[in-house]
């Protein structure tokens, strides 16, 4: 009998396995909408969005590259707390999650454990595309757009095509983040929802203030973060991995596993 596979083959082979889920072709009842139909339902919000992305460049950037700048102190105080709008606060215990069960998981587990496991990757796994791949795109985009920072040149300073730090301020990655992080993490556990609005709100308002975006590009930042979470839900909406799509075009978390499911799932992958 052969031996049984070491835990960093058995790894990569578990990570190979769940991300081949997300490209295989969708299985859903055949009345429920697919992807395009539900991406197509978000038409009338992402133009209220670009209208009011618009209307702030003309009406209130140029007011707030002239306002004087916040105390010493407010300024210190947003330093630290837009910090937390980097993505590796999210990505990066998402990812150790989702490697840790990759190698607890082998053949020999009960079912019951692997299928409560399984979920909590989905979930996980949900996660981490909803916040990351919104926040990738997002920094080819505003570097592509090359917009400059707050500073002496005004709000209407372009630099198309660069890759400079300085002209990356459309849109505003940390509020990506954020606002990426408020509907995903939203969309798994709602009783997040009001905490991970004053995180969204607070960085947003924190890049504002350290002087590093104009107010659109905050706005900017929120659309584009939680309408590419919003999309990476009605991916995984479309193949029934952790949400369904309801026949009139509405999304629906399934039912996952408790919190005390998963630990006892996991210390049973442990022993074994």
């Amino acid at each position: 009998m052969p031996a049984a596979p070491g835990w960093p083959l058995r790894l990569l082979a578990n990570l190979a396995a769940w991300l081949g889920v997300l490209f295989t072709p969708p299985r859903r009842p055949s009345r429920t909408p697919g992807f395009k139909a539900l991406v197509l339902t978000h038409r009338r919000q992402a133009a209220i969005a670009l209208g009011l992305i618009l209307l702030t460049m003309l009406l209130v950037d140029p007011l707030a590259a002239q306002v004087k700048a916040a105390p010493r102190w407010v300024i210190d105080l947003f330093e630290d707390v837009t910090d937390y709008g980097r993505s590796g606060w999210i990505l990066i215990p998402a990812a150790a999650v989702i490697v840790s069960i990759a190698a607890l998981v082998r053949p020999g587990l009960d079912r019951v454990s692997r299928a409560v496991l399984a979920a909590a990757v989905v979930r996980v796994g949900f996660v981490f595309v909803a916040v990351g791949l919104p926040g990738l795109v997002g920094t080819i985009v505003k570097r592509l757009i090359g917009r400059v920072r707050p500073s002496e040149l005004g709000a209407w300073a372009y630099h198309p095509l660069s890759w400079r730090s300085d002209y990356a301020s459309l849109p505003s990655g940390h509020t990506i983040t954020s606002f990426a992080a408020l509907v995903a993490i939203g969309a798994v556990w709602p009783a997040a929802r009001p905490v991970l609005w004053i995180f969204a709100l607070a960085i947003a308002l924190s890049r504002i203030i350290v002087s590093a975006h104009f107010p659109s590009d905050v706005i900017a930042g929120a659309a584009f973060g939680a309408f590419g979470a919003v999309l990476v839900r009605e991916w995984f909406a479309s193949r029934r991995l952790g949400f369904a799509a309801m026949p009139d075009g509405t999304v629906r978390a399934l039912p996952g596993p408790s919190l005390s499911r998963v630990f006892r799932a996991l210390a049973t992958a442990v022993e074994r």
